[in-house]
C-alpha cells in the first residue's frame, strides 16, 4: 500500500515530533510531505496511532492518501474536511 502523508501542524516542537515520527515510516518528499509504501496493516495503524497521539487535533492537521491502484481512500485526522472532485489526476 502506497500512501502520501501531509501534516499542518501549528507547534514547532509537535512538528519536529510529527516529522520524526514520519522518518520511520516513509521518505520525506517535500517538507511536511511523507510517501510510505507500506506492506503491513499492523504498521499502517501503528503510524496512526502515534501520529494521533503526537498531534493536537484541536490545531493540527494530518492528512492520508492512500494512493495505491486498488484503493482511492483519504482519510484526515484533526482540523480540515474532505475536498471531493470529480475527477483527480495526480502528476
Amino acid at each position: 500500500m502506497l500512501f502520501l502523508v501531509s501534516y499542518d501542524i501549528r507547534d514547532d516542537k509537535r512538528l519536529r515530533r510529527v516529522a520524526k515520527v514520519m522518518e520511520d515510516f516513509g521518505k520525506r518528499v517535500q517538507f511536511s510531505v511523507f510517501e510510505c509504501d507500506i506492506d503491513r496493516l499492523a504498521t499502517f495503524i501503528e503510524m496512526k496511532k502515534l501520529l494521533n497521539k503526537t498531534i493536537d487535533t484541536k490545531c493540527d492537521s494530518v492528512r492520508i492518501y492512500d494512493i495505491s491502484i486498488v484503493t482511492k481512500k483519504v482519510e484526515i485526522m484533526g482540523q480540515g474536511k474532505l475536498t471531493m472532485y470529480d475527477d483527480v489526476i495526480v502528476i
